[in-house]
């Protein structure tokens, strides 16, 4: 039988979805998860669509002007959507409250990150945006439909492969602080664009674990506040599915 408190998404770790959850008055569902992920999703539109705003007005001076305009909103964005995610991780309890306010903080971030790749690259943010959704909706398909088996095997390769890249920008990180860069991540070499069509594809992966995981959870009875933290560590997969295609696209289009 499989363990559904195995997961790559350090949302879904395992002592959250493993607890003994005695008569829940009311109990979790996909249908109720799905909402919620709906509306937090509008919750980064609207976070977005501030930064975006913020930029494009600014930059009507200059770019460096765009760029003081968003500066300070992502670093609000980076940090709170950062204490956001310690605070649901460690007490799901509270992700009502604590899920929804990581959702604005992304869409600040998000926005901001997208306007300025947007400046540089007309039409790169729909295409992300685009594909991103077309990702998640075949990722859906292939899981509700059986063509993908979420086995014991598949969790470990998927979450070996997400350790590896975590592990390759942790990495990368620290070479930073030394003055030292690893091109392959942030280059437009046949190599660099061939890891990110990778990280593309295991984050791709990671959406049918939380599709799984989601759906386990619902059925052994989870409370209904789960709802809200299942649809939060869905969010944290899609945020990174978008930045990563988001990246792909813009090495593809700075070799033009």
């Amino acid at each position: 039988m499989m363990n559904i408190s195995k997961s790559s998404n350090p949302v879904f770790r395992e002592n959250v979805f493993s607890r003994d959850y005695t008569n829940p008055s009311q109990a979790m569902t996909i249908n109720g998860t799905m909402n919620k992920t709906a509306l937090m999703l509008l919750l980064v539109i609207a976070g977005a669509v501030f930064t975006w705003n913020k930029f494009f007005e600014a930059i009507a001076t200059s770019p460096e002007a765009g760029m003081a305009a968003v500066g300070p909103w992502l670093l609000v964005g980076g940090i709170g959507g950062f204490i956001t995610v310690l605070v649901t991780v460690f007490r799901p309890q509270s992700s009502g409250i604590s899920a929804p306010i990581y959702a604005v903080f992304e869409g600040l971030l998000l926005g901001g990150i997208s306007a300025i790749l947007e400046m540089k690259f007309d039409g790169i943010v729909i295409r992300a945006v685009a594909l991103t959704m077309a990702v998640f909706l075949a990722m859906l398909f292939l899981y509700r439909s059986g063509a993908i088996k979420v086995t014991n095997k598949f969790m470990m390769v998927v979450f070996a492969a997400t350790a590896g890249i975590a592990l390759v920008y942790l990495g990368s990180f620290i070479a930073g602080l030394f003055g030292a860069q690893m091109s392959f991540l942030y280059g437009n070499s046949n190599f660099s664009i061939g890891f990110s069509l990778v990280v593309v594809a295991v984050a791709a992966l990671n959406l049918v674990l939380d599709f799984s995981f989601i759906e386990r959870a619902s059925a052994s009875g989870a409370p209904k506040y789960m709802e809200w933290y299942g649809a939060f560590g869905l969010m944290v997969t899609l945020v990174w599915l978008y930045l990563e295609i988001l990246r792909l696209l813009s090495k593809v289009a700075s070799r033009d």
